[in-house]
Protein backbone atom coordinates (compact mmCIF):
# COMPACT_ATOMS: atom_id res chain seq x y z
CA UNK A 1 0.00 0.00 0.00
CA UNK A 2 1.32 3.15 -0.94
CA UNK A 3 2.25 6.09 1.66
CA UNK A 4 -0.70 8.24 0.47
CA UNK A 5 -3.46 5.33 1.20
CA UNK A 6 -2.05 4.71 4.06
CA UNK A 7 -2.06 8.33 5.20
CA UNK A 8 -5.63 8.47 4.02
CA UNK A 9 -6.25 6.02 6.19
CA UNK A 10 -5.05 7.73 9.54
CA UNK A 11 -7.87 9.93 11.07
CA UNK A 12 -6.60 12.42 13.63
CA UNK A 13 -7.53 12.62 16.74
CA UNK A 14 -7.60 8.75 16.45
CA UNK A 15 -6.87 8.14 19.94
CA UNK A 16 -8.30 6.89 23.30
CA UNK A 17 -8.46 10.65 24.47
CA UNK A 18 -11.73 11.79 22.24
CA UNK A 19 -14.44 13.09 23.58
CA UNK A 20 -17.87 14.69 23.29
CA UNK A 21 -15.82 18.62 23.77
CA UNK A 22 -12.91 17.20 20.88
CA UNK A 23 -14.90 15.26 18.51
CA UNK A 24 -12.68 13.77 15.35
CA UNK A 25 -11.37 15.75 13.27
CA UNK A 26 -11.17 14.78 9.50
CA UNK A 27 -9.03 12.92 7.96
CA UNK A 28 -5.00 14.04 7.04
CA UNK A 29 -4.72 12.44 3.30
CA UNK A 30 -3.28 15.37 1.68
CA UNK A 31 -0.27 15.49 -0.21
CA UNK A 32 1.93 17.68 1.57
CA UNK A 33 2.22 15.56 4.76
CA UNK A 34 2.88 12.45 2.46
CA UNK A 35 5.83 14.52 0.78
CA UNK A 36 6.98 15.48 4.07
CA UNK A 37 6.78 12.21 5.91
CA UNK A 38 8.18 10.51 3.08
CA UNK A 39 11.89 10.55 4.85
CA UNK A 40 10.63 9.16 8.18
CA UNK A 41 7.84 6.39 7.41
CA UNK A 42 7.96 2.91 5.66
CA UNK A 43 5.62 1.16 3.52
CA UNK A 44 4.51 -1.20 6.56
CA UNK A 45 3.68 1.79 9.04
CA UNK A 46 0.94 1.85 10.19
CA UNK A 47 -1.65 5.08 11.35
CA UNK A 48 -0.37 4.71 14.35
CA UNK A 49 3.30 5.00 13.80
CA UNK A 50 2.30 7.94 11.40
CA UNK A 51 1.08 9.55 14.93
CA UNK A 52 4.60 8.49 16.24
CA UNK A 53 6.45 10.17 13.59
CA UNK A 54 4.31 13.19 13.69
CA UNK A 55 4.65 13.01 17.65
CA UNK A 56 8.57 12.96 17.29
CA UNK A 57 9.07 16.02 15.29
CA UNK A 58 7.03 17.94 17.72
CA UNK A 59 9.43 16.96 20.45
CA UNK A 60 12.18 18.15 17.87
CA UNK A 61 10.71 20.89 17.47
CA UNK A 62 11.81 20.82 13.74
CA UNK A 63 11.69 24.32 12.44
CA UNK A 64 11.59 22.50 8.39
CA UNK A 65 8.06 21.30 9.37
CA UNK A 66 6.45 24.32 10.65
CA UNK A 67 2.78 25.46 9.19
CA UNK A 68 3.08 22.13 7.68
CA UNK A 69 1.23 20.92 10.26
CA UNK A 70 -0.70 21.75 13.71
CA UNK A 71 -0.56 20.07 16.94
CA UNK A 72 -3.95 19.78 19.31
CA UNK A 73 -3.28 19.46 22.91
CA UNK A 74 -6.52 18.09 24.18
CA UNK A 75 -5.69 18.36 27.82
CA UNK A 76 -5.24 22.28 27.28
CA UNK A 77 -7.34 22.81 24.29
CA UNK A 78 -5.17 24.80 22.09
CA UNK A 79 -3.01 23.67 19.07
CA UNK A 80 0.60 24.85 18.61
CA UNK A 81 2.66 25.10 15.85
CA UNK A 82 5.81 22.38 15.69
CA UNK A 83 8.12 24.35 17.14
CA UNK A 84 6.26 25.71 20.33
CA UNK A 85 8.83 25.89 22.85
CA UNK A 86 6.00 25.21 25.56
CA UNK A 87 6.43 22.01 27.34
CA UNK A 88 6.00 18.97 25.49
CA UNK A 89 2.21 17.78 26.32
CA UNK A 90 1.91 13.74 26.53
CA UNK A 91 1.55 11.56 23.46
CA UNK A 92 -1.80 10.39 24.13
CA UNK A 93 -3.24 13.75 24.20
CA UNK A 94 -1.95 15.04 21.28
CA UNK A 95 -3.78 15.31 18.05
CA UNK A 96 -2.27 16.38 14.69
CA UNK A 97 -3.80 18.88 11.92
CA UNK A 98 -2.73 19.67 7.88
CA UNK A 99 -3.87 23.53 8.82
CA UNK A 100 -4.62 25.75 12.02
CA UNK A 101 -8.64 25.80 10.13
CA UNK A 102 -8.71 22.42 10.69
CA UNK A 103 -7.38 21.93 13.72
CA UNK A 104 -9.75 24.85 14.83
CA UNK A 105 -12.99 23.19 13.55
CA UNK A 106 -11.73 20.25 15.94
CA UNK A 107 -13.03 22.43 18.70
CA UNK A 108 -9.37 23.59 19.25
CA UNK A 109 -7.76 27.65 20.19
CA UNK A 110 -4.30 29.06 18.93
CA UNK A 111 -1.59 28.99 21.41
CA UNK A 112 -0.64 32.31 22.79
CA UNK A 113 2.89 31.20 22.98
CA UNK A 114 3.57 30.09 19.84
CA UNK A 115 0.98 32.01 17.95
CA UNK A 116 0.13 29.87 14.96
CA UNK A 117 -1.64 33.02 12.86
CA UNK A 118 2.72 33.70 12.26
CA UNK A 119 3.48 30.17 10.72
CA UNK A 120 4.74 30.10 7.23
CA UNK A 121 2.34 28.98 4.30
CA UNK A 122 2.92 26.46 2.07
CA UNK A 123 4.58 27.26 -1.63
CA UNK A 124 2.59 26.36 -4.44
CA UNK A 125 4.95 23.84 -5.68
CA UNK A 126 4.00 21.70 -2.21
CA UNK A 127 0.59 22.01 -2.80
CA UNK A 128 -1.42 18.47 -3.78
CA UNK A 129 -4.03 20.44 -5.89
CA UNK A 130 -3.16 23.19 -7.67
CA UNK A 131 -6.84 24.43 -8.04
CA UNK A 132 -7.39 23.86 -3.98
CA UNK A 133 -4.13 26.02 -3.30
CA UNK A 134 -5.22 29.07 -6.05
CA UNK A 135 -8.27 28.72 -4.23
CA UNK A 136 -6.62 28.73 -0.17
CA UNK A 137 -4.71 31.88 -1.76
CA UNK A 138 -7.26 33.83 -3.17
CA UNK A 139 -10.05 33.47 -0.07
CA UNK A 140 -6.70 34.52 2.06
CA UNK A 141 -5.99 37.50 -0.15
CA UNK A 142 -9.53 38.41 -0.12
CA UNK A 143 -10.48 37.75 3.60
CA UNK A 144 -10.40 41.05 4.44
CA UNK A 145 -13.73 41.77 1.79
CA UNK A 146 -17.03 40.03 1.09
CA UNK A 147 -15.72 38.11 -1.40
CA UNK A 148 -16.71 34.26 -1.18
CA UNK A 149 -16.36 31.14 -2.96
CA UNK A 150 -18.56 31.64 -5.78
CA UNK A 151 -16.41 34.82 -6.54
CA UNK A 152 -13.07 32.57 -6.54
CA UNK A 153 -14.84 30.28 -8.64
CA UNK A 154 -16.00 32.82 -11.27
CA UNK A 155 -12.05 33.77 -11.19
CA UNK A 156 -10.86 30.34 -11.33
CA UNK A 157 -12.79 29.42 -13.93
CA UNK A 158 -14.92 26.57 -12.35
CA UNK A 159 -18.27 26.45 -10.89
CA UNK A 160 -18.85 26.62 -7.41
CA UNK A 161 -19.83 23.06 -6.33
CA UNK A 162 -16.45 21.81 -8.46
CA UNK A 163 -14.50 24.45 -6.34
CA UNK A 164 -16.21 23.82 -3.42
CA UNK A 165 -15.43 19.51 -3.32
CA UNK A 166 -11.79 20.21 -4.50
CA UNK A 167 -10.96 22.46 -1.87
CA UNK A 168 -12.90 20.26 0.66
CA UNK A 169 -10.79 17.41 -0.46
CA UNK A 170 -7.64 19.01 -0.20
CA UNK A 171 -7.72 21.07 3.48
CA UNK A 172 -10.48 19.23 5.36
CA UNK A 173 -12.85 22.34 6.43
CA UNK A 174 -15.17 24.33 4.15
CA UNK A 175 -14.04 27.08 2.31
CA UNK A 176 -16.37 28.92 5.00
CA UNK A 177 -14.67 27.66 7.61
CA UNK A 178 -11.05 28.39 6.09
CA UNK A 179 -12.28 32.12 5.91
CA UNK A 180 -13.01 32.49 9.05
CA UNK A 181 -10.07 31.27 10.08
CA UNK A 182 -7.75 33.29 8.00
CA UNK A 183 -10.21 36.51 9.85
CA UNK A 184 -9.31 35.18 13.05
CA UNK A 185 -5.95 34.54 12.88
CA UNK A 186 -5.25 37.98 11.30
CA UNK A 187 -7.20 39.78 13.96
CA UNK A 188 -5.10 37.83 16.62
CA UNK A 189 -2.05 39.18 15.04
CA UNK A 190 -3.56 42.71 15.13
CA UNK A 191 -4.64 42.50 18.28
CA UNK A 192 -1.27 41.17 19.79
CA UNK A 193 0.78 43.04 17.50
CA UNK A 194 -1.23 47.09 17.27
CA UNK A 195 -3.10 48.84 19.46
CA UNK A 196 -5.38 48.93 16.72
CA UNK A 197 -9.40 49.72 18.33
CA UNK A 198 -11.68 47.01 18.19
CA UNK A 199 -13.61 48.05 15.01
CA UNK A 200 -10.38 48.98 13.40
CA UNK A 201 -9.24 45.37 14.30
CA UNK A 202 -12.71 43.89 13.06
CA UNK A 203 -12.92 45.55 10.09
CA UNK A 204 -9.35 45.18 8.52
CA UNK A 205 -10.04 41.67 9.34
CA UNK A 206 -13.27 41.37 7.30
CA UNK A 207 -15.89 40.62 9.86
CA UNK A 208 -17.56 44.55 9.04
CA UNK A 209 -18.56 45.34 12.85
CA UNK A 210 -17.41 44.42 16.39
CA UNK A 211 -20.76 42.44 17.04
CA UNK A 212 -19.81 40.32 14.06
CA UNK A 213 -16.05 40.50 15.24
CA UNK A 214 -16.55 39.53 19.25
CA UNK A 215 -19.59 37.12 18.34
CA UNK A 216 -16.99 34.94 15.88
CA UNK A 217 -13.64 35.21 18.40
CA UNK A 218 -16.38 34.30 21.53
CA UNK A 219 -17.51 31.41 19.73
CA UNK A 220 -14.11 30.08 18.45
CA UNK A 221 -11.92 30.62 20.85
CA UNK A 222 -14.26 31.26 24.27
CA UNK A 223 -12.69 34.39 25.02
CA UNK A 224 -13.38 38.05 24.06
CA UNK A 225 -11.16 39.61 21.64
CA UNK A 226 -9.91 42.13 24.78
CA UNK A 227 -8.53 38.76 26.51
CA UNK A 228 -6.51 38.48 24.27
CA UNK A 229 -4.99 42.04 24.51
CA UNK A 230 -4.86 41.59 27.97
CA UNK A 231 -2.79 38.23 28.26
CA UNK A 232 0.52 39.92 26.11
CA UNK A 233 2.71 41.73 28.03
CA UNK A 234 2.68 46.01 28.23
CA UNK A 235 3.55 47.10 25.11
CA UNK A 236 4.80 50.99 24.36
CA UNK A 237 3.14 50.19 20.79
CA UNK A 238 2.08 53.97 18.63
CA UNK A 239 -1.39 53.73 17.56
CA UNK A 240 0.20 54.81 13.92
CA UNK A 241 2.86 52.50 13.76
CA UNK A 242 0.78 48.90 12.76
CA UNK A 243 3.37 46.43 12.74
CA UNK A 244 3.03 42.43 12.35
CA UNK A 245 5.12 39.70 11.75
CA UNK A 246 5.70 37.13 8.95
CA UNK A 247 6.91 33.77 9.98
CA UNK A 248 9.13 31.65 7.44
CA UNK A 249 11.14 28.34 8.15
CA UNK A 250 14.87 28.95 8.71
CA UNK A 251 17.20 29.47 7.57
CA UNK A 252 17.01 32.80 5.83
CA UNK A 253 19.37 34.73 3.71
CA UNK A 254 17.83 37.98 4.06
CA UNK A 255 20.93 40.45 3.75
CA UNK A 256 21.44 38.22 -0.07
CA UNK A 257 17.43 38.99 -0.79
CA UNK A 258 17.80 42.66 0.32
CA UNK A 259 20.46 43.61 -1.44
CA UNK A 260 19.11 41.41 -4.82
CA UNK A 261 16.59 44.48 -4.00
CA UNK A 262 18.56 47.33 -3.58
CA UNK A 263 20.43 47.18 -6.68
CA UNK A 264 16.91 47.56 -8.27
CA UNK A 265 15.72 50.10 -6.45
CA UNK A 266 13.42 52.50 -8.28
CA UNK A 267 13.95 56.44 -7.01
CA UNK A 268 10.80 57.74 -5.06
CA UNK A 269 9.34 54.20 -5.54
CA UNK A 270 11.63 52.14 -3.63
CA UNK A 271 14.16 52.62 -0.84
CA UNK A 272 16.47 50.32 1.02
CA UNK A 273 18.33 51.68 4.15
CA UNK A 274 19.46 50.61 7.45
CA UNK A 275 18.68 46.94 6.97
CA UNK A 276 14.96 47.69 5.82
CA UNK A 277 13.09 48.05 2.34
CA UNK A 278 10.44 50.71 1.67
CA UNK A 279 8.13 51.19 -1.45
CA UNK A 280 5.21 53.21 -1.87
CA UNK A 281 1.97 51.41 -2.04
CA UNK A 282 -1.18 52.08 -4.60
CA UNK A 283 -4.27 49.04 -4.14
CA UNK A 284 -7.41 49.28 -5.33
CA UNK A 285 -9.92 47.71 -2.41
CA UNK A 286 -13.30 45.28 -3.23
CA UNK A 287 -15.02 48.69 -3.66
CA UNK A 288 -13.16 50.05 -6.59
CA UNK A 289 -11.54 53.03 -4.19
CA UNK A 290 -7.72 53.41 -4.85
CA UNK A 291 -5.78 52.86 -1.54
CA UNK A 292 -2.38 54.36 -1.04
CA UNK A 293 0.64 54.32 1.47
CA UNK A 294 3.37 53.07 2.36
CA UNK A 295 5.62 49.86 3.72
CA UNK A 296 8.46 48.92 5.56
CA UNK A 297 10.14 45.33 5.67
CA UNK A 298 12.91 44.44 8.37
CA UNK A 299 14.41 40.97 9.21
CA UNK A 300 13.58 39.51 13.02
CA UNK A 301 16.20 36.68 13.11
CA UNK A 302 15.44 35.59 16.79
CA UNK A 303 12.25 35.24 15.84
CA UNK A 304 12.32 33.64 12.33
CA UNK A 305 10.02 36.18 11.01
CA UNK A 306 9.93 39.41 9.01
CA UNK A 307 8.26 42.36 10.62
CA UNK A 308 5.75 43.98 8.38
CA UNK A 309 5.20 47.91 9.12
CA UNK A 310 2.65 49.78 7.04
CA UNK A 311 0.98 52.95 6.93
CA UNK A 312 -2.64 53.12 8.96
CA UNK A 313 -3.93 54.52 5.45
CA UNK A 314 -3.37 50.85 4.18
CA UNK A 315 -5.61 48.81 6.55
CA UNK A 316 -8.32 48.71 4.34
CA UNK A 317 -6.62 46.55 1.80
CA UNK A 318 -4.45 44.57 4.90
CA UNK A 319 -4.72 40.91 3.55
CA UNK A 320 -3.72 42.16 -0.03
CA UNK A 321 -0.62 43.39 1.29
CA UNK A 322 0.26 40.59 3.49
CA UNK A 323 -0.15 38.20 0.32
CA UNK A 324 2.23 40.33 -1.77
CA UNK A 325 4.77 41.09 0.88
CA UNK A 326 4.66 36.97 1.57
CA UNK A 327 5.23 36.84 -1.83
CA UNK A 328 8.06 39.10 -2.45
CA UNK A 329 10.07 37.88 -0.06
CA UNK A 330 9.10 34.02 -0.48
CA UNK A 331 8.52 33.66 2.89
CA UNK A 332 6.86 30.49 2.56
CA UNK A 333 9.86 28.28 0.85
CA UNK A 334 10.79 25.19 2.27
CA UNK A 335 14.47 25.78 2.14
CA UNK A 336 15.34 22.34 3.24
CA UNK A 337 14.06 20.88 0.29
CA UNK A 338 15.11 23.03 -1.89
CA UNK A 339 18.49 22.52 -0.79
CA UNK A 340 18.28 18.92 -1.18
CA UNK A 341 17.67 19.17 -4.40
CA UNK A 342 20.38 21.51 -5.43
CA UNK A 343 23.38 19.87 -3.65
CA UNK A 344 24.76 19.16 -6.59
CA UNK A 345 25.88 22.64 -7.23
CA UNK A 346 28.74 22.40 -4.61
CA UNK A 347 29.71 19.74 -6.45
CA UNK A 348 30.53 22.00 -9.17
CA UNK A 349 31.99 24.54 -6.88
CA UNK A 350 31.74 24.24 -3.25
CA UNK A 351 29.83 26.77 -1.56
CA UNK A 352 27.98 27.54 -4.97
CA UNK A 353 24.26 26.98 -3.11
CA UNK A 354 23.96 27.95 0.22
CA UNK A 355 20.93 26.91 2.63
CA UNK A 356 17.93 29.36 2.71
CA UNK A 357 18.37 31.18 -0.33
CA UNK A 358 15.36 32.87 -1.28
CA UNK A 359 13.61 33.76 -4.88
CA UNK A 360 12.81 37.51 -5.12
CA UNK A 361 9.45 38.39 -5.58
CA UNK A 362 8.23 41.59 -6.43
CA UNK A 363 4.88 43.89 -4.64
CA UNK A 364 3.82 45.45 -8.57
CA UNK A 365 4.27 43.11 -11.50
CA UNK A 366 3.88 45.78 -13.91
CA UNK A 367 6.00 47.89 -12.73
CA UNK A 368 8.57 44.90 -12.14
CA UNK A 369 7.89 43.80 -16.32
CA UNK A 370 8.44 47.37 -17.12
CA UNK A 371 12.18 47.42 -15.10
CA UNK A 372 13.01 43.88 -16.56
CA UNK A 373 12.21 45.48 -20.39
CA UNK A 374 14.09 48.09 -19.56
CA UNK A 375 17.14 46.22 -18.19
CA UNK A 376 17.80 44.29 -21.82
CA UNK A 377 21.21 44.93 -23.01
CA UNK A 378 22.26 47.97 -20.38
CA UNK A 379 23.55 47.83 -16.97
CA UNK A 380 21.37 47.28 -14.08
CA UNK A 381 21.78 51.04 -12.65
CA UNK A 382 21.29 52.41 -16.42
CA UNK A 383 17.74 50.32 -16.17
CA UNK A 384 16.54 52.01 -12.83
CA UNK A 385 17.61 55.24 -13.75
CA UNK A 386 15.13 54.76 -16.94
CA UNK A 387 12.66 53.55 -14.63
CA UNK A 388 12.69 56.42 -12.24
CA UNK A 389 11.91 58.53 -14.71
CA UNK A 390 9.27 57.41 -15.82
CA UNK A 391 7.57 57.03 -11.89
CA UNK A 392 8.55 61.23 -11.99
CA UNK A 393 6.97 61.40 -15.08
CA UNK A 394 3.72 59.93 -15.05
CA UNK A 395 3.72 58.20 -11.55
CA UNK A 396 1.66 59.43 -8.92
CA UNK A 397 2.73 61.68 -6.01
CA UNK A 398 2.27 59.95 -2.24
CA UNK A 399 2.78 61.49 1.15
CA UNK A 400 4.26 59.11 2.88
CA UNK A 401 6.39 59.41 6.39
CA UNK A 402 9.19 58.42 5.06
CA UNK A 403 12.37 60.35 3.71
CA UNK A 404 12.76 59.42 0.06
CA UNK A 405 9.20 57.39 -0.91
CA UNK A 406 7.39 59.91 -2.93
CA UNK A 407 5.78 58.50 -5.64
CA UNK A 408 3.45 55.30 -7.55
CA UNK A 409 4.40 53.98 -10.12
CA UNK A 410 2.04 54.37 -13.25
CA UNK A 411 -0.37 52.23 -13.52
CA UNK A 412 -0.86 50.73 -17.39
CA UNK A 413 -4.14 52.62 -17.54
CA UNK A 414 -1.86 56.01 -16.78
CA UNK A 415 1.10 55.50 -19.50
CA UNK A 416 -1.71 54.26 -22.09
CA UNK A 417 -3.76 57.41 -21.13
CA UNK A 418 -0.60 59.36 -23.13
CA UNK A 419 -2.80 57.97 -26.26
CA UNK A 420 -0.64 57.41 -29.88
CA UNK A 421 2.26 59.02 -28.44
CA UNK A 422 2.90 57.13 -25.52
CA UNK A 423 5.98 55.53 -27.33
CA UNK A 424 7.56 58.84 -28.14
CA UNK A 425 7.05 60.13 -25.03
CA UNK A 426 8.89 57.31 -23.75
CA UNK A 427 11.79 58.03 -26.06
CA UNK A 428 11.76 61.94 -24.23
CA UNK A 429 13.30 59.93 -21.43
CA UNK A 430 16.08 58.14 -23.17
CA UNK A 431 14.49 54.97 -23.57
CA UNK A 432 15.69 53.90 -27.06
CA UNK A 433 11.93 52.97 -29.31
CA UNK A 434 12.44 49.46 -29.65
CA UNK A 435 12.13 49.43 -26.12
CA UNK A 436 9.21 51.76 -25.54
CA UNK A 437 7.64 49.95 -28.44
CA UNK A 438 7.70 47.27 -25.98
CA UNK A 439 6.47 48.68 -22.82
CA UNK A 440 3.54 49.91 -24.82
CA UNK A 441 2.63 46.34 -26.07
CA UNK A 442 2.91 45.07 -22.34
CA UNK A 443 0.50 48.16 -20.84
CA UNK A 444 -1.87 47.09 -23.56
CA UNK A 445 -1.90 43.79 -22.84
CA UNK A 446 -2.58 44.39 -19.37
CA UNK A 447 -5.21 46.67 -19.72
CA UNK A 448 -7.10 44.00 -22.37
CA UNK A 449 -6.34 41.24 -19.81
CA UNK A 450 -4.79 39.06 -22.34
CA UNK A 451 -1.58 39.08 -19.73
CA UNK A 452 -2.08 38.67 -16.17
CA UNK A 453 -0.32 37.88 -13.02
CA UNK A 454 -3.07 37.17 -10.77
CA UNK A 455 -2.58 33.93 -8.29
CA UNK A 456 -4.44 31.74 -10.71
CA UNK A 457 -1.75 32.79 -13.50
CA UNK A 458 0.17 29.15 -15.44
CA UNK A 459 4.07 30.05 -15.26
CA UNK A 460 4.16 28.35 -18.69
CA UNK A 461 1.20 29.81 -20.38
CA UNK A 462 2.18 33.24 -19.32
CA UNK A 463 6.33 32.80 -20.42
CA UNK A 464 4.63 31.82 -23.78
CA UNK A 465 2.54 34.97 -24.30
CA UNK A 466 5.32 37.13 -23.00
CA UNK A 467 7.96 35.57 -25.36
CA UNK A 468 4.82 36.06 -28.37
CA UNK A 469 5.43 40.11 -27.56
CA UNK A 470 7.88 41.90 -29.67
CA UNK A 471 10.84 42.67 -27.56
CA UNK A 472 10.43 39.84 -25.23
CA UNK A 473 12.98 36.98 -25.38
CA UNK A 474 13.35 34.15 -23.14
CA UNK A 475 15.70 35.62 -20.82
CA UNK A 476 12.93 38.51 -20.02
CA UNK A 477 9.87 36.08 -20.22
CA UNK A 478 11.55 33.63 -17.32
CA UNK A 479 12.74 36.57 -15.08
CA UNK A 480 9.76 38.12 -15.17
CA UNK A 481 7.79 34.64 -14.32
CA UNK A 482 9.88 34.19 -11.52
CA UNK A 483 9.94 37.83 -10.05
CA UNK A 484 5.98 38.04 -10.84
CA UNK A 485 4.70 34.45 -10.44
CA UNK A 486 6.99 33.04 -8.13
CA UNK A 487 8.05 30.43 -11.29
CA UNK A 488 10.83 27.85 -9.31
CA UNK A 489 11.70 26.65 -12.37
CA UNK A 490 13.40 29.37 -14.55
CA UNK A 491 16.44 28.85 -15.47
CA UNK A 492 18.28 32.44 -17.50
CA UNK A 493 20.86 30.36 -19.51
CA UNK A 494 21.66 33.19 -21.57
CA UNK A 495 22.24 35.67 -18.29
CA UNK A 496 25.73 36.96 -18.22
CA UNK A 497 25.78 36.56 -14.68
CA UNK A 498 25.09 32.60 -14.70
CA UNK A 499 27.34 32.23 -17.73
CA UNK A 500 30.29 33.44 -15.60
CA UNK A 501 29.84 31.80 -12.40
CA UNK A 502 29.72 28.73 -14.44
CA UNK A 503 32.92 29.85 -16.18
CA UNK A 504 34.41 26.98 -17.73
CA UNK A 505 31.39 25.33 -18.52
CA UNK A 506 29.91 25.23 -22.65
CA UNK A 507 26.12 26.69 -23.22
CA UNK A 508 25.42 22.50 -23.79
CA UNK A 509 26.87 21.81 -20.18
CA UNK A 510 25.00 24.48 -18.77
CA UNK A 511 21.81 23.51 -19.75
CA UNK A 512 22.71 19.60 -18.74
CA UNK A 513 23.42 20.84 -14.98
CA UNK A 514 20.13 22.73 -14.97
CA UNK A 515 18.27 19.51 -15.98
CA UNK A 516 19.33 18.01 -12.25
CA UNK A 517 18.38 21.20 -10.72
CA UNK A 518 14.54 21.33 -11.40
CA UNK A 519 11.66 22.05 -9.97
CA UNK A 520 14.31 24.77 -8.50
CA UNK A 521 16.12 26.20 -11.19
CA UNK A 522 14.58 29.83 -9.82
CA UNK A 523 16.70 29.14 -7.25
CA UNK A 524 20.08 28.17 -8.68
CA UNK A 525 19.66 30.87 -10.95
CA UNK A 526 19.74 33.01 -7.83
CA UNK A 527 22.37 31.45 -6.18
CA UNK A 528 24.79 31.56 -8.90
CA UNK A 529 24.12 35.55 -9.05
CA UNK A 530 24.81 35.74 -5.60
CA UNK A 531 28.17 33.83 -5.65
CA UNK A 532 29.47 37.13 -7.41
CA UNK A 533 28.86 39.17 -5.08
Amino acid sequence: MSNCKKLKQFTIGERAHRSACHPPASRTGNGELNNFLKPFVSRRDTGALHANKLYEIFKAKDARFDGRFFVGVSSTGIYCRPVCTARIPKKENCSFFSSAAQAEQAGFRPCLLCRPELAPGTAGVDASSALASCAAKLLQENCGSAESIAYVAQKLGYTDRHVRRVFTEAFHVSSSQYVQTCRLLLAKSLLTDTQLSMIAVAMASGFGSVRRFNDAFQKRYHMPPSAVRKAVHARTINSADITILLGYRPPYRYNELLDFFARRAIHGVELVRDGAYMRTVRLTNSDGNVISGWLRVQHVPHKHALSLQISESLIPVLPHVISKVRSMFDVDSTPHTIAKALASMNRVRPGLFKNGTRMPGCFEPFEMAVRAILGQQITMKAACTLASRIAATYGTAIETEVDGLTTAFPTPHELLRQGASITGELSKLGIIAARAQTIESLAKAFVSGTLSFDIIAAPEDTIQKLRAMKGIGNWSAQYIAMRALSYTDAFLETDYGVKKSLAGYTPQEIRALSETWKPWRSYATVSLWNSLQ
